[in-house]
């Protein structure tokens, strides 16, 4: 992002909407976060950050891949644009990549427009048309289909809508079955003694469990983060004695995968750069796939005893 001279000011999730205000400045342009983010799994105070957003002029821009439209719909809660890598739960069986932008149509452009001249101003690659006044609620989306796709090429390939359209037709059961296998090994990883610690916000003792309820009542996701005593060097033993889980980049999939971001992803980083960067240098990232959950938890049990 900031190849392409874009900014941006990080703020914690659990910022006080005091210190929240004075992280904006005078050219800020919007407030991204994630409905439940990767690879930490925590919960986003959706409400908070939308109100504070809209005090200051700008959209609610929110990342829902992991929670997905079943279980979490943002646009309840004041969010006004929701992005999704469709690669993910959405697709579900690593088949088709893809990204979908949803635009709520309910932020008000043109009350800021000096923020936002390239909605409320004339185009002149399109006759001096002012998307605002043309489209009303329908500007973004309208601009970002007519104008980033056909400029820069934004578009899947057919074969990649295919796979997406026939897999969003199972996805509500699928994610039922992700969630509910999930909170049954995420509530067993917490018995285990080489466990260090475990986040996973269904369990009622997570700090993030009272958001969870209110934006996530039906579940979060099948994405457990949680990390084995040892640092990061057992983590990476513990990985290797799995016979049934995937060492994998890829996350939110029918099959079970994992990643230690300090040894794949984050390997560059020291332990103090992970930390700054908000990712433990022991957290595992552990992706539930549809498996058998007591099978994943035997697989999970014979790794444990390795370390």
């Amino acid at each position: 992002m900031k190849k392409m001279g874009i900014e941006v000011t990080f703020v914690d999730n659990d910022i006080t909407p005091e210190e929240l205000d004075k992280a904006f400045r005078p050219n800020t342009k919007c407030v991204f976060g994630e409905t439940i983010t990767n690879p930490t799994v925590s919960i986003f105070d959706i409400e908070k950050f939308a109100a504070a957003a809209h005090r200051h002029g700008v959209p609610l821009i929110m990342d829902n891949t992991f929670a997905t439209p079943i279980n979490c719909n943002p646009f309840k809660f004041g969010c006004d644009i929701v992005t999704h890598s469709t690669t993910k739960y959405i697709d579900g069986h690593s088949v088709g990549v893809g990204g979908c932008i949803v635009d709520s149509g309910n932020f008000d452009w043109s009350a800021n427009a000096e923020k936002f001249p390239g909605l409320t101003t004339p185009d002149e690659s399109y006759h001096g048309l002012i998307y605002t006044e043309k489209f009303g609620k329908a500007a973004y989306i309208t601009k970002a289909t007519s104008q980033l796709m056909r400029d820069f090429g934004s578009i899947q390939s057919p074969q990649n809508a295919f796979y997406l359209n026939v897999s969003l037709e199972s996805l509500a059961v699928r994610m039922a079955r992700h969630c509910s296998s999930a909170k049954k090994i995420a509530a067993w990883l917490k018995t285990q003694e080489k466990v260090a610690w475990v986040n996973y916000a269904d369990l009622e003792d997570d700090p993030h469990h009272a958001l969870q309820q209110k934006y996530c009542p039906k579940g979060t996701c099948g994405v457990i983060a949680f990390a084995v005593k040892g640092g990061r060097q057992t983590a990476i033993r513990f990985m290797d004695s799995l016979k049934l889980a995937f060492i994998d980049t890829h996350v939110a999939d029918a099959k079970t995968g994992l990643l230690h971001p300090a040894s794949h992803t984050h390997r560059q980083m020291t332990d103090e750069q992970l930390l700054e960067a908000g990712v433990a240098p022991d957290l595992i990232r552990y992706s539930v796939g549809l498996e058998d959950p007591d099978d994943l938890i035997a697989d999970l049990a014979q790794a444990l005893e390795q370390i």
